[in-house]
């Protein structure tokens, strides 16, 4: 008896350059597991197109005329909230980061001067992300996953002051799809309270993660920035991993902790790499390790949060009422090595609590 073939994702193409339109249209096609339904120059077409034909993703350049991809953005979500994947040039981080956090589930990085013949790996990558809406997928996706209310708890707490000693806490977080949104909202909620340092792990093109640090840095109480190796890694100090490398934490001469940037070997299927992450602070950090696994596709920080457990650590999981795709922490949970499952509103709480 045959089964019937599986619906194809239905995708809107938002762009004002028809050379970028032709090119997605035409990668994403050919794939056989995707339709393009529509495709728009401007965010008002684009707005009308989403209304009338409801796609299943919508991919988005953020520099149009008429309407540009923020209004858009702004306006799709209030009414009618849409996986939104936005394609966006190197030369214009900071708008990514903007769409992020105005609803945009993640991002490609395309080349500065167009999605031309040297567009290839960016062209897959969107596929690749595309194709995590198809349905009948093992992980629910979350279009608009619950946001934390604003705060201001970190304004009322002073800063930390010199001497910088080491952290008696390490935090180890992982993330990938929908983490730039998530990693934004726990930072704004950190305390300064406890000794403790965070080191970060989010699946980004390279060129994004020091803009990134940059971003998180604004909106902390932590000192945040891209880790360089050789970092000394002090109370409240926190590092994002560069994007195509891989990032440890080692105990060096004196008790000094330092961060390792390295390039990623054959055994690391992601760069960054959660589990690589992870697996060092257990062993730098034994019982005083706490791992966290926001949203993300995939299993990446499985393993790593294994060797905190099993250190004596503890491991949070962002549970699936808030996660974006409950891919990575649902399959630590499904693993076993999950302490506690938690909403991302509410994990800022309790590493307060475990730090102090």
């Amino acid at each position: 008896m045959s089964t019937a073939p599986k619906r194809r994702v239905r995708v809107l193409v938002v762009d004002d350059s028809v050379v970028n339109r032709r090119a997605i249209t035409t990668r994403l096609t050919a794939s056989g597991e995707v339709e393009v339904v529509g495709r728009a120059a401007d965010g008002n077409e684009a707005l009308r197109l989403a209304y009338d034909l409801k796609p299943d993703v919508i991919t988005l350049d953020l520099e149009m005329p008429k309407m540009d991809g923020f209004s858009f953005l702004r306006l799709l979500m209030a009414s009618r909230p849409s996986p939104v994947i936005v394609v966006s040039s190197y030369g214009q981080k900071e708008n990514v980061f903007r769409a992020l956090e105005l609803g945009a589930v993640d991002f490609v990085a395309k080349p500065d001067a167009s999605l031309g013949s040297d567009a290839d790996d960016a062209l897959d990558g969107l596929l690749q992300k595309v194709l995590l809406f198809r349905e009948g997928t093992r992980d629910r996706v979350n279009v608009r996953p619950s946001h934390m209310p604003p705060s201001d708890r970190h304004r009322d707490v002073p800063q930390f002051e010199a001497p910088r000693l080491a952290p008696r806490v390490l935090v180890a977080i992982v993330a990938s799809t929908g983490g730039p949104s998530a990693l934004s909202e726990l930072f704004a909620q950190l305390s300064s309270r406890g000794s403790y340092a965070v080191l970060i792990a989010q699946h980004m093109p390279e060129r994004f993660t020091r803009t990134f640090a940059e971003r998180l840095n604004r909106k902390s109480v932590l000192d945040v920035r891209e880790a360089q190796d050789g970092d000394v890694v002090v109370s409240h100090s926190a590092f994002v991993c560069p994007g195509r490398q891989c990032m440890e934490v080692e105990l060096a001469a004196g008790g000094q902790l330092r961060v390792r940037v390295v390039p990623p070997t054959p055994e690391d299927r992601y760069a960054p790499s959660g589990n690589r992450l992870l697996t060092s602070v257990a062993k730098a950090a034994r019982t005083r390790a706490i791992g966290v696994v926001l949203t993300g596709m995939g299993d990446d920080g499985t393993d790593g949060a294994r060797a905190i457990r099993e250190a004596g650590g503890i491991v949070i999981a962002e549970s699936e009422e808030t996660a974006v795709i409950f891919g990575m922490p649902g399959q630590a949970a499904r693993a076993g090595v999950v302490t506690r499952a938690l909403p991302l509103y509410q994990i800022a709480d309790f590493l307060d609590e475990l730090v102090r």
